[in-house]
């Protein structure tokens, strides 16, 4: 049993407090700490949880095993960061973080201080979702070709327009980084890493906040396609559909934290003009929540990593900040590469490259033609020098040329006489 602190206590926080305490031998909170204690006092006291205000205070704490962070986002690098150099492991839920930069940093602290460093994925925990990975590997499903997913409902409706989760640094990308995000995460677990991303992202619904309507096409390493949208400004909704050669998958409802059900439909090679009934598949009722946390409490007691370099965790966040880039510029983004750089080679059309690179190969020709010419002028020009200086040295000087005259001269009339 490990005892943990929970950094924030707000709806998300006490709904991972409430998963395990009293309810699993591996894990439990003792310690809850936010910037107003009061605000939280009487479910702190239903739950045994004392509470503090000074993080630093808590990291000092031995009695404190590991730290829980259900924090807003742009403050978990720092925290994890905080954590890791304590030698606290440290579990943060969703988003990881908001850049690359944040992500390999924190996995790198971690890895340097050697503690558990988890990211709350809880999606990975449902048995439907582990199903559809089985099928995958097994060969049921065939070769993956594409995948569908929406996470939606009216979330954007839901907090005041000062919120922080209406603070556009805090919601980049709209529904992406408190809901899209997980089907992301989904979408790595079956498909693997992401190659390109092109995305849009729009807010119609308020005249404030963060965006509301956000859409992107994948396209993953493997070669198969995918779509996802998120729409906060509608009524509740999820769906993921996974197409494979020889059938297809499908969960989804209204409800995301309950236990999911499967619809699954196969391909009959022998009648493939009779449209195939999808059969419906359950499974045990499973707490996907206290399932990620008790998992990250193993990987603590045993000290083994969960985030490790290069792994989904930094993988996932390249993914969102290439959405980011995509629909900032309306381009196809590859995952992992510089936005600024791919704009530039993206945005001149590859003729027009071609023909500026032949510019510049004859202006080069050009150049070395006239240092040719110079060259060849200037050894002419020099032997026509010496040639002179030549036929000047022989060529005799005016009194010279006198004086052999009137010596001629003199030697014609002699003979005269």
């Amino acid at each position: 049993m490990i005892n943990a602190a929970i950094v924030g206590l707000g709806k998300w926080g006490q709904n991972l407090v409430n998963s395990v305490q009293g309810k699993s031998d591996k894990i439990r909170f003792t310690t809850g700490v936010l910037r107003h204690p009061e605000n939280a006092r009487a479910y702190a006291d239903k739950q045994g949880l004392t509470l503090e205000s000074d993080l630093a205070k808590v990291l000092a704490d031995p009695a404190i095993d590991a730290i829980v962070l259900a924090t807003p986002h742009t403050i978990h690098a720092e925290q994890i960061l905080a954590a890791a150099k304590a030698g606290k492991p440290v579990f943060t839920e969703k988003p990881f973080t908001l850049t690359t930069r944040d992500a390999v940093d924190a996995v790198r602290a971690a890895a340097r201080s050697k503690v558990t460093l988890g990211v709350g994925f809880n999606w990975r925990f449902q048995p439907a979702l582990q199903e559809i990975r089985k099928m995958l590997e097994d060969g049921r499903l065939g070769t993956l070709l594409h995948i569908e997913g929406n996470f939606c409902g009216p979330s954007v409706y839901r907090f005041p327009k000062a919120h922080w989760r209406q603070q556009r640094d805090e919601g980049p990308a709209g529904g992406m980084t408190g809901r899209g995000i997980h089907v992301v995460d989904a979408m790595l677990h079956l498909a693997g890493q992401v190659d390109t991303v092109h995305a849009q992202s729009y807010r119609r619904a308020l005249d404030y906040g963060i965006d509301d309507t956000t859409s992107m096409l994948f396209r993953f390493r493997n070669g198969a396609t995918a779509y996802l949208g998120t729409i906060i400004a509608t009524a509740e909704t999820w769906r993921m559909q996974v197409f494979g050669s020889r059938g297809w998958v499908e969960v989804g409802d209204v409800e995301h934290l309950t236990t999911w059900q499967m619809r699954v439909c196969f391909v009959d090679p022998e009648n493939l003009n009779t449209h195939q009934r999808p059969q419906v598949m359950t499974f045990p009722e499973t707490s996907t929540e206290r399932a990620e946390l008790e998992n990250f409490a193993d990987a603590v007691a045993e000290g083994r990593p969960l985030a490790v370099a290069g792994g989904d965790e930094e993988h996932g966040v390249a993914v969102l900040e290439a959405i980011l880039d995509s629909a900032k510029t309306a381009r196809t983004i590859t995952v992992g590469k510089s936005a600024t750089a791919q704009r530039r080679a993206s945005s001149t059309p590859a003729s027009t490259r071609v023909a500026r690179k032949a510019k510049r190969l004859v202006k080069t020709v050009k150049k070395t033609l006239r240092e040719v010419v110079k060259k060849t002028r200037r050894a002419v020009s020099t032997k026509k020098t010496r040639s002179a200086k030549k036929k000047t040295r022989a060529r005799p000087t005016p009194r010279t040329a006198v004086r052999t005259h009137a010596r001629r001269k003199s030697s014609v009339k002699r003979r005269v006489r």
